[in-house]
C-alpha cells in the first residue's frame, strides 16, 4: 500500500517538473521569438521595454521611450542606437498589431509626429546617420495605427500629424515619403471624427494631391527608376528589397502605382464628404483631363482609380460643369466606356450623371452620343441594370432640353439613327405580322451568306453593303443574328483598316452579347482594332477577356464528343497570336512604359483563331433567338483550328505574360 503511495507521489511529482519545465521552455521560446522580430531594429532600449513582464514597469518604459526618441540626435535612448532603427521597430509594431491600443496610449503616435515635424525643420539631423529613413518609418507607422482605428486616428489628429504630412505630401522630401503620406492622410480622412481636422487644410492639400497624383509616375521614373543604380539614394533602394536593379525597378513602380491610388483615395474622402472640395479638385485642368486614365495598375479591385473620383465630381453641379467643359475628360470617359474594364459601368454612370443636368446636356451629348449609341443594347452592366435603356432615355429628350442650340453633325446623326432603332423601328415591328417578320429574317439570313460569299472573294465593300442590308431587315428580337452581323461589320473594317469603325461595331456585337462582353471573336477584333489605334491598354483587357472566354469555354463544353476533346488535348492552350498580343501589350501598359505607337500594326500571326458561336459566354435563354452554327462566320477565322499557332514548349521562343496582367488572366480562367 505505501509503495503504490509511493509511486503516486513520484509520478505526480514528474508530471508537476515537466509542466514546469514546459513552461520554462515556453518562456524561452517566445523571448527568442520577440528577440527575432525586434533583431533587425537594433534598439535595445525599445526592445527591453517591451520585454519587461510587469506590466506596470513596462508601460513606464515604453513611456519614456517614447517621450525621449524625437529629441535624441542618433539613437534610440540613452545607448545611442540608430533612431531610425528605432522608429523601424515601431513600425514594424504597428503593422503586426494595429489595433492594439497600448503603444499608441503610451505616445508612439505622438511620437512620430514629433519625428516628423522634426525631420522637416532639421534637414542637418535629418542627414546624420541613418536618419534619412526616419521620415519614412514614422508616416508609415501613423498610417498603419490608422488604418482601421478611429481612436488612434483622433490621437494622429491631436498630435499635429496633419500639417507635417501635408508637407510630405506636397513633395517636402522625396516620392517615398510623399507615397507614406498619402496613405496616412486618407486614412484621417476617412473618419468622420478626424475629418474635420483634415477638411481644414483642404486648401493646401487638395492640390498637393492631385499634383500627386498626375507627376508621381514621371517623378519617380526620373529621381529613380532612370538613374543608375549607383546614382540612386542609399536609403531609398535599402527601404526596397535588395535583388538588384530590376528588383528595384519593380518596387518603384509598385509603390509609384501605390502613390498614385493612396493620392486619389484621399480626395475621394474629401469629395464624397464635403462638396465644397469638388471646386478646389476641378481648378487642376491637367489633373481633370488625367483623371479616368489613372488607374494604378491592370487590377486593383479594392480601389475604381481615376473614375471613382471623377464619378463623385459629377455628383455636384460645379463638377458636372468642369468635366462637361473638358472635351478631353469626356474622350477618356468614352474609351472607358468601350473597353473590357471592370469600372466600365462607372465611366457611363459619369456620363450619364452628365447628360441628366440640363446644363450640361448639349456639351456633353455632342461629344459623346457617337460613342454611347453603340452601348445601348446593353441589358446589365457590373450592378446596373437596364443601362441600354437609360441610355437610350438620357439621349431621346426632347426639343426643350436641349433649348434651341444645335449638336453636331456626328452626334446628330448617332440620336437619329438611336430614334430610328429604339423607337421607330421597335414600333413598326411591333405592328409587323409574324408571317412578315419570318420573312425578313429569312432574307436577312440570305444577305448574310452573300456578305460572307463576299468577304472570301475579297471584295470587302460589298460584304460591308450585305451585312448593313441584313442588319436593316433583321428583326430586333433576333438578337443572336445582330450580333454575328456587327461582328462581322467589324471584320471587314479591320479589313479596310477602318480601327474607329471596327471599335464601334464590335462594341455593339458586345453590348448584345448576354453576359455583355462575353463574346469572343467580338472581343478579339475589337482588340485588334485599338491595337491599330495604339491603344494598348484597351487592347490588353480585351486579349485577356477573350482568353478568359476561350479558355472557360473549352473547359466547360459539354457537347464536344470525346474524340474531338481527344483530338484537341485535355488542356485547353491560348492560341499563340492571343498570348503574343498580350505580351506586347504588357510591355506598352506599364507605368513607366511609353504611351506612343508608332504605327504597329497586327502581323501575320494576329489572325482570329476558329471557334464556333455557340458558347462565347451568350448563355442566356431567349425565346426569341437561336444560336448560329460555325458556318455563320467561320469563314472569317483565317485559318483552321489544326493550323492555329499554340504556345508550346518547343520549337518555338517562350512568350512570356508575367505581372497584373497575368493574375488577372488566371482568376478569369
Amino acid at each position: 500500500m505505501e509503495l503504490n503511495t509511493r509511486s503516486k507521489q513520484q509520478s505526480s511529482n514528474s508530471k508537476a517538473k515537466a509542466k514546469a519545465m514546459a513552461k520554462i521552455v515556453e518562456e524561452e521560446e517566445e523571448e527568442e521569438e520577440a528577440e527575432d522580430f525586434f533583431s533587425s531594429s537594433e534598439c535595445g532600449c525599445f526592445l527591453c521595454a517591451t520585454k519587461q513582464p510587469d506590466a506596470r514597469l513596462r508601460r513606464a518604459s515604453l513611456a519614456d521611450f517614447f517621450r525621449e526618441l524625437p529629441y535624441c540626435d542618433g539613437g534610440g535612448g540613452s545607448n545611442d542606437q540608430s533612431c531610425a532603427a528605432a522608429v523601424a521597430a515601431v513600425w514594424r509594431a504597428a503593422m503586426a498589431a494595429p489595433d492594439d491600443p497600448e503603444l499608441p496610449s503610451l505616445g508612439a503616435i505622438r511620437c512620430m509626429s514629433l519625428l516628423l515635424a522634426r525631420a522637416l525643420a532639421d534637414a542637418a539631423w535629418r542627414r546624420r546617420g541613418d536618419n534619412a529613413r526616419v521620415p519614412y518609418y514614422a508616416a508609415h507607422a501613423i498610417g498603419s495605427y490608422t488604418i482601421r482605428s478611429a481612436a488612434h486616428a483622433e490621437l494622429a489628429v491631436a498630435a499635429g500629424a496633419v500639417r507635417p504630412l501635408a508637407a510630405l505630401l506636397g513633395g517636402a522630401m522625396t516620392w517615398v515619403e510623399q507615397r507614406a503620406a498619402a496613405r496616412a492622410l486618407g486614412h484621417l480622412a476617412s473618419y468622420d471624427a478626424t475629418f474635420p481636422a483634415v477638411a481644414r487644410h483642404a486648401a493646401e492639400a487638395v492640390p498637393l494631391a492631385a499634383r500627386a497624383a498626375s507627376t508621381c509616375v514621371a517623378d519617380v521614373y526620373a529621381t529613380f527608376v532612370a538613374l543608375p543604380p549607383s546614382r540612386r539614394p542609399r536609403y531609398q533602394r535599402e527601404l526596397m528589397a535588395c535583388g538588384g536593379a530590376d528588383a528595384e525597378d519593380r518596387k518603384a513602380e509598385e509603390w509609384a502605382s501605390q502613390l498614385q491610388c493612396w493620392s486619389l483615395y484621399f480626395l475621394s474622402c474629401l469629395a464624397s464628404r464635403d462638396v465644397s472640395s469638388h471646386a478646389m479638385i476641378c481648378q487642376d485642368a491637367v489633373f481633370l483631363r488625367e483623371l479616368s486614365r489613372m488607374w494604378g495598375g491592370l487590377a486593383n479591385g479594392d480601389s475604381p482609380a481615376g473614375v471613382g473620383l471623377l464619378r463623385l465630381l459629377c455628383r455636384s453641379p460645379v463638377g458636372r460643369a468642369a468635366v462637361a467643359a473638358c472635351r478631353d475628360a469626356l474622350a477618356s470617359l468614352c474609351d472607358l466606356a468601350h473597353s473590357s474594364d471592370d469600372w466600365q459601368y462607372m465611366a457611363v454612370d459619369c456620363l450619364l450623371l452628365l447628360l441628366d443636368d440640363r446644363d450640361t446636356w448639349h456639351a456633353v451629348a455632342d461629344a459623346t452620343a457617337a460613342c454611347l449609341v453603340d452601348l445601348v443594347e446593353i441589358r446589365q452592366l457590373g450592378p446596373r441594370r437596364r443601362l441600354g435603356d437609360a441610355i437610350a432615355s438620357a439621349l431621346l429628350v426632347d426639343d426643350d432640353h436641349v433649348r434651341g442650340r444645335e449638336l453636331g453633325a456626328e452626334a446628330k446623326k448617332a440620336i437619329g439613327s438611336l430614334r430610328e432603332l429604339k423607337v421607330e423601328r421597335k414600333e413598326r415591328e411591333e405592328a409587323m405580322p409574324r408571317d412578315e417578320l419570318i420573312k425578313r429574317e429569312i432574307l436577312a439570313k440570305e444577305k448574310k451568306r452573300q456578305g460572307n460569299d463576299s468577304f472570301l472573294n475579297g471584295d470587302v465593300d460589298k460584304a460591308i453593303d450585305l451585312y448593313t442590308e441584313a442588319l436593316e431587315l433583321c428583326p430586333l428580337n433576333r438578337r443572336r443574328e445582330r450580333l454575328v452581323l456587327h461582328s462581322n461589320l467589324a471584320q471587314c473594317r479591320l479589313a479596310r483598316r477602318d480601327a474607329d469603325a471596327a471599335v464601334g461595331d464590335a462594341t455593339r456585337a458586345l453590348a448584345l452579347a448576354r453576359p455583355a462582353n462575353a463574346h469572343a471573336r467580338s472581343l478579339w477584333r475589337r482588340a485588334q482594332a485599338y491595337d491599330m489605334k495604339g491603344m494598348a491598354r484597351e487592347s490588353l483587357l480585351d486579349c485577356l477577356a477573350f482568353a478568359g472566354a476561350w479558355l472557360g469555354r473549352r473547359r466547360r463544353d459539354k457537347h464536344t464528343t470525346r474524340a474531338a476533346a481527344a483530338a484537341r488535348g485535355a488542356s485547353p492552350k491560348l492560341p499563340y497570336c492571343v498570348a503574343r498580343m498580350i505580351s506586347k501589350q504588357m510591355s506598352l501598359t506599364g507605368l513607366f512604359a511609353g504611351v506612343a505607337m508608332s504605327g504597329d500594326k497586327v502581323g501575320g500571326d494576329d489572325c482570329m483563331p476558329r471557334c464556333s458561336e455557340d458558347g462565347d459566354g451568350d448563355d442566356e435563354d431567349d425565346k426569341d433567338d437561336r444560336d448560329d452554327d460555325d458556318e455563320s462566320e467561320g469563314e472569317f477565322a483565317g485559318n483552321s483550328a489544326t493550323g492555329l499557332k499554340i504556345c508550346t514548349s518547343s520549337g518555338r521562343e517562350p512568350v512570356i505574360v508575367t505581372g497584373d496582367a497575368w493574375r488577372r488572366l488566371a482568376r478569369m480562367t
